[in-house]
């Protein structure tokens, strides 16, 4: 849902030359996106057709400014595999006007009920909407 938000706030504010790309840091092997999550993201206008999973590689965690992650167990994967990308690692949620770090991470939904989803794409709307202003 992240990717998709992000990159239509992007077009929105027509803040251009930005590429935008989700990837997991578990092989997914080209999995499409979650139906619900998927469902979520058309209600609230925005495209959640087409996405498949991909894998997180070192061209990508090389060649990214910032890799924004959803959960701190996400940080401390991708260092743990690529020390290097330590200093580009920030939670999406830290972006949130009313940041805690106690509660930094935004959980995903999957398999959880249709609130958990929507309580997922809030979180993440109102991270996007605080990321915005730092590009």
């Amino acid at each position: 849902m992240a990717e998709r938000i992000l990159i239509e706030r992007l077009k929105k504010d027509k803040k251009t030359g930005i590429d935008v790309s989700s990837a997991a840091v578990t092989d997914m092997n080209g999995m499409p996106a979650d139906p619900t999550a998927v469902e979520i993201l058309n209600e609230h206008g925005f495209d959640g057709a087409g996405h498949e999973s991909k894998l997180l590689t070192e061209d990508m965690v090389s060649q990214a400014d910032k890799i924004i992650v959803m959960e701190g167990i996400h940080k401390k994967i991708i260092v743990d595999q690529y020390p290097e990308a330590e200093g580009k690692i920030h939670l999406l949620k830290s972006f949130s006007p009313d940041y805690n770090e106690e509660y930094g991470d935004i959980k995903d939904p999957y398999r959880l009920s249709i609130f958990q989803y929507r309580l997922c794409f809030s979180e993440i709307y109102i991270a996007i909407d605080g990321l915005m202003k730092c590009i």
